[in-house]
């Protein structure tokens, strides 16, 4: 079943790109449309299918590759990649449908949007370190691409900004995975959660370390944040809507996967300078956004705020927290969705995304009245209003991790503040007061253009009233993955432990 995930839009990407003679844009934008709804659909009949209770790999595949590499095409589902996966395929065909319709080379572009959901399910359903690796690096080639011929007037210079990180990113990836595989010995790229139990404690702090900071990367983490705001100003609203929902995540997720998943001792001893991490993050972030005159470049730097949320919560690594992480994943892949989805409407009715120009657009005659209600609702839910999905997450997070990392948590809870601060700057400026006379007698807003927007909103507020339908596919696993990490008792001795030898000498 797993198969299909990546077939279908592969297939899709082929049929649009390869399709012999002229393929006018309206039937591109249907195949893909068409491909995208049928993926959302077979990833919600894996969600019927999947045992909840099973931590375990689920419908797994496994056929030898390229043995003098050890690469096996080795697929498997469990609850930590699952709600991501249908996550991608959700934001995956929202993308496609929030298309300008009059897009230019539309066979070129429908291409590269499911090309990049392909490469997105492998990384997600991998179960071999090196096939992670390749899906995890093929993301990047359809995704300059989109910025680069897609994006606004600066997309050159941000495209070659993200191409760089996001390649410095994979080196650090691939250095760790080689190292992880060659000093432990084994003959294959097989993901196992022993693989490194073998080696000294300093060697797996290294190896962490280029994990780590690779994965840092693509979230992003301060200090390695500057490509994100530039991507996202620069990139058209539906790639927007994909890499702050989607694609940020590979990152967090490569981060429980590969990073406390593989080496719990050495997350123990660095855990409390990764809460010092998040903190800078989240401030930062916050501080940044407040900052902002751009409405998108303010989304932008909230996402690297939110982001260390999801940092903190893993290196308290608790059950309640990894819980809450998954869950802040899913809660800022909807809820910036929906904030991009919502500024790119403002931007094509009213030609501006200034903060200083425009103003009051909940004007019910002649401003953006529902577009403007649901911004609100998408502000609140950021912010981490109760009933709403981000309130859900942000509890998770911050209970769990008090006990274990109380200061930073406390200082992380003052990004929740902020938060509210500059989305209130914002949603008071631009929507509250009299029209602006520089945007008056804007363009009615049509029904498809409301409807994604309606969609992701109705989903945060369903999962903030019962985020149970959303944890129940995760908590098995989550638990499973704490129950070998170190204790809390051990946590405080890695943090105030001599540096430890990184040469085993008695080897």
């Amino acid at each position: 079943m797993l198969n299909g995930l990546i077939i279908l839009p592969l297939l899709g990407a082929a049929i649009i790109g390869f399709w012999p003679g002229t393929l006018t844009p309206k039937l591109a934008r249907q195949i893909a449309l068409s491909v995208a709804i049928i993926t959302l659909i077979w990833s919600l009949v894996l969600l019927t299918q999947f045992n909840p209770q099973d931590p375990n790999q689920q419908f797994a595949i496994l056929i030898p590759w390229i043995d003098s590499l050890g690469l096996n095409y080795s697929l498997g589902i469990d609850g930590l990649s699952l709600p991501l996966v249908v996550l991608n395929a959700l934001l995956t065909a929202i993308a496609i449908y929030a298309t300008d319709k009059s897009i230019k080379r539309p066979r070129f572009y429908y291409s590269l949007v499911l090309l990049l959901a392909v490469s997105v399910f492998g990384a997600f359903v991998a179960q071999d370190l090196l096939l992670f690796f390749l899906f995890y690096e093929l993301e990047i080639i359809p995704l300059y691409l989109l910025i680069a011929i897609w994006g606004g007037p600066r997309r050159g210079y941000a495209s070659t900004k993200f191409l760089i990180y996001t390649a410095v990113s994979g080196i650090l990836v691939l250095a760790g995975f080689l190292g992880v595989v060659w000093l432990s010995g084994s003959s294959n790229f097989a993901y196992d959660l022993a693989i490194a139990h073998s080696l000294p404690l300093g060697t797996q702090l290294l190896l962490l370390a280029a994990i780590v900071i690779g994965f840092g990367i693509k979230i992003p983490l301060v200090p390695f944040h500057t490509w994100l705001p530039d991507a996202h100003v620069e990139a058209s609203t539906p790639i927007s809507v994909l890499l702050a929902g989607v694609l940020l995540k590979l990152g967090t997720y490569g981060l429980l996967r590969f990073g406390l998943n593989i080496f719990p001792e050495a997350w123990a001893y660095i855990s409390y300078w990764l809460a010092i991490w998040a903190v800078v993050s989240v401030l930062y972030g916050s501080f940044n956004a407040i900052a902002q005159q751009d409405m998108k470049k303010m989304v932008a730097y909230s996402s690297v705020g939110h982001m260390g949320y999801i940092l903190l919560a893993s290196a308290a690594a608790t059950p309640l927290t990894i819980l809450g992480a998954v869950f802040q994943m899913i809660s800022h892949g909807l809820i910036s969705a929906l904030l991009f989805l919502l500024v790119g409407v403002v931007y094509k009715k009213a030609g501006t995304r200034d903060i200083n120009i425009l103003r009051g657009l909940l004007n019910p005659e002649q401003g953006l009245p529902i577009i403007g209600s649901l911004m609100i609702l998408g502000v609140m839910a950021s912010a981490g209003i109760p009933g709403m999905v981000g309130f859900i997450s942000e509890f998770l997070v911050f209970r769990g991790s008090l006990n274990v990392f109380t200061v930073p948590t406390l200082l992380c809870m003052i990004g929740t503040g902020l938060t509210s601060a500059y989305f209130l700057l914002l949603a008071n400026r631009v929507f509250f007061g009299r029209l602006s006379e520089t945007v008056e007698n804007l363009p009615p807003v049509q029904l498809s253009d409301r409807i994604p927007a309606i969609i992701l909103a109705v989903l945060i507020v369903i999962l903030g009233i019962q985020p149970n339908w959303m944890v129940r596919w995760t908590e098995a696993k989550t638990n499973t993955m704490i129950s070998s990490q170190p204790s809390l008792q051990q946590v405080n001795k890695y943090a105030f432990a001599r540096p430890p030898v990184l040469i085993n000498h008695s080897q």
